[in-house]
């Protein structure tokens, strides 16, 4: 975010002009439709995998009911880079360059969420064992990696943004619309738009059994260690020590959940 400090001891991926140029893929006038679909979408080239996406897609994502339930954890398989037993996907579940998408054993995906795992040189999404993720919620990967740990539990219409790696640990609550923002814009230009000077990355780092309240926003170089709560509406910025209760904008620790009260 503008005007704010960054932590220096996290390792930055700096810019990558792969990041910003969605637009221009998308309005490329020099190439079909078919080709930036796939690119955008399937993440590999070929026509069998284009083909079979669309196949299982076409066939499963929107059913309702148990038929449903039953179409996707058969056919989704098919097109991902692995899912474990007893997973669920709900209804409309968006899937981009799904083969780098890995998910462990009992997780829920619910309704109209969105797996993105985007990047032309990325390992993608890796979702642990356990995890529940709320409905409408964003996991977006712009060349960059998301890690679910076991056991996390995501609410409802959050957004996990990286362009460089964010770690959600084991075991953590995330109240309804949270944001994770693992990249930002550059700004030092004043001569063109924000919109066209790229972005930098450094990652995010949520601890082991960290609560996030609801419309909390985590920014990118940020790290929360383990056990820490974060009060409703803060803005992380930086460092959060573990067991810390910590609240405003930017977020300030109010105290240690060890000390007595």
């Amino acid at each position: 975010m503008p005007g704010t400090s960054r932590p220096t001891s996290r390792p930055t991926r700096g810019h990558d002009p792969r990041i910003t140029v969605i637009q221009q893929e998308l309005f490329d006038e020099k190439r079909s439709r078919v080709d930036k679909y796939r690119e955008l979408v399937i993440g590999r080239p070929g026509l069998w995998p284009l083909v079979r996406y669309e196949l299982v897609l076409l066939l499963a994502s929107w059913v309702p009911g148990a038929l449903g339930l039953f179409l996707r954890a058969k056919l989704y398989p098919l097109v991902m880079g692995r899912v474990g037993r007893n997973v669920v996907f709900g209804v409309n579940v968006t899937l981009r360059h799904p083969h780098k998408i890995e998910i462990g054993d009992n997780v829920v995906i619910d309704d109209q969420c969105c797996l993105d795992a985007k990047g032309t040189d990325n390992r993608g999404l890796v979702i642990g064992n356990g995890v529940f993720v709320g409905r409408n919620t964003i996991l977006s990967c712009k060349n960059g990696d998301i890690l679910i740990e076991d056991n996390a539990n995501l609410g409802f219409n959050c957004e996990i943004f990286s362009a460089s790696r964010v770690r959600v640990g084991k075991r953590i609550l995330m109240a309804a619309y949270t944001y994770l923002v693992g990249g930002d814009h550059l700004y030092d230009r004043v001569d063109i738009p924000v919109l066209e000077q790229g972005r930098t990355a450094r990652g995010i780092d949520v601890g082991d059994g960290v609560w996030l309240g609801t419309h909390v926003v985590v920014t990118d170089g940020s790290t929360i260690g383990r056990d820490a709560i974060i009060g409703a509406g803060a803005v992380v910025v930086g460092e959060i020590p573990e067991f810390a209760i910590a609240t405003g904008i930017p977020a300030r620790v109010m105290r240690d959940r060890r000390e007595s009260h």
